[in-house]
Formats: structure tokens, C-alpha cells, sequence
């Protein structure tokens, strides 16, 4: 017998195709890789709560709740993000929450860009220009693109913990493009994106040490 809430979920992924298709996705069509989930009412909306899994010590890992059955290359990926801080976090936890694309079958590369709300609003300019990160996994964590391109992959846009913020990235071939709360320019502009132009994969949504971060009102576009 199936969970009520796997059964019957408010919180609805809706995936958007060409073809104006949408399809309601419940949990049985999610994966966690390296993550716990679970539905929970949050700021008033139904939403996916997603915790990192604390056997995992190293960051800007595979740390995801994934789609199953989705495939995608170019197009547009948009949710509304909440994060908190754990109690037992870390000094160093930013409320680390964001999305995770083009992952192949064994979750061994992927693309991501997270958001740090800690940092938004930090009086210290430095972390504010780290509000924003690009990463590509398994080559390209944050601390090899700051080395190798410092502030190139990093950026500053206005966000809080607690609040539902909107993450919106637009990729086509190798470029990315990220938006935040409707915005009609990009907080970050990424135009060589790690994996290999033609790369396609899943789609996850991705949380970091110290982090209880929900997601809600997904939605994809696919521009193959």
C-alpha cells in the first residue's frame, strides 16, 4: 500500500516540455543520491525538505533529490528555494541550495549553480560576492574555479535564509544564465560551462552541509 503523500502530493513538479506538456510527478518519481527527503508545509506551500547526508564529508558533491526520467541538454529550469540553517551546522554553512543539471546515469559529472544566503546580506563585501556559485563535478568544485578564475564562476545578488527565493537558469549549449526572484538580467553569466556542449543528463535538486533546504513549483523547459 502506497504512502499518502506518495499517493496525493501538493507539491507538484511540473514539467514542461515543447509541446506544452505537463506531467505531476509524486516521490516514487524522485531519487535521493546521497540525500534524505520528505514532504513538509514550509512559509505556507507544500514543499520537497531535502538534507544532505552526513556520511558525506566532502562539498560540492552528488548530494540531490533527482528527477527520474528526465533527460536534458538546453532549456530552462526554475524553482522556488527556502533554506535554513541546522541547528548542528557548521560555522562555515551558508544555507547552501540549488539545482543540478545535465547528470549523467551514474551521478558521476553534472553542472550546478547553488546560492549561499548567508551571504547576501554579510557585511563583509567579499562573501557577498560569493553569493552565487557555478560548479561542474567531478573536475570543477568551487575552490578549483576561485583558484583558477577567481570571481569569474562566483556573484553577488540580494537573498536571505527563511525567505522563498526564485532560482531560474536558462542553458543552451555551453552557457548558462541565472536569475534570481523574476529578475530580467542574469545575477551570473557562465558561457563555458565545464562538461562537454553536447552533455545532457538529469536534473536534481541539491543541498549542502548544514543545510535544510525545500523546494517547490518546479518547472522545465525543454530547447533541444
Amino acid at each position: 500500500m502506497k504512502s499518502p503523500i506518495s499517493v496525493l502530493m501538493t507539491f507538484m513538479l511540473l514539467i514542461s516540455y515543447a509541446h506544452a506538456q505537463s506531467v505531476k510527478l509524486d516521490l516514487e518519481r524522485l531519487e535521493p543520491v546521497q540525500a534524505s527527503m520528505s514532504i513538509q508545509t514550509i512559509a505556507g506551500k507544500q514543499a520537497l525538505r531535502v538534507l544532505k547526508d552526513t556520511l558525506v564529508k566532502k562539498v560540492d558533491e552528488p548530494t540531490f533529490v533527482k528527477l527520474k526520467g528526465v533527460d536534458f541538454h538546453s532549456g530552462i529550469i526554475e524553482v522556488k528555494v527556502l533554506s535554513r540553517l541546522l541547528k548542528d551546522a557548521p560555522e562555515y554553512a551558508r544555507g547552501f541550495i540549488g539545482i543540478a543539471f545535465r547528470i549523467d546515469e551514474q551521478n558521476s559529472k553534472y553542472e550546478s549553480i547553488y546560492i549561499r544566503p548567508t551571504n547576501g546580506r554579510a557585511q563583509d563585501q567579499v562573501r557577498r560576492n560569493h553569493s552565487i556559485q557555478y560548479y561542474s563535478y567531478p573536475d570543477y568544485k568551487f575552490d578549483v574555479l576561485r583558484k583558477q578564475a577567481p570571481e569569474k564562476y562566483e556573484s553577488y545578488a540580494d537573498m536571505e535564509l527563511n525567505k522563498w527565493i526564485t532560482l531560474r537558469i536558462e542553458v543552451k549549449g555551453a552557457n548558462a544564465k541565472f536569475f534570481i526572484d523574476g529578475n530580467s538580467q542574469p545575477s551570473l553569466v557562465v558561457n563555458d560551462l565545464k562538461l562537454e556542449p553536447n552533455a545532457s543528463g538529469g536534473v536534481a535538486l541539491w543541498t549542502e552541509v548544514g543545510t535544510e533546504g525545500f523546494f517547490t513549483d518546479l518547472k522545465i523547459l525543454k530547447q533541444d
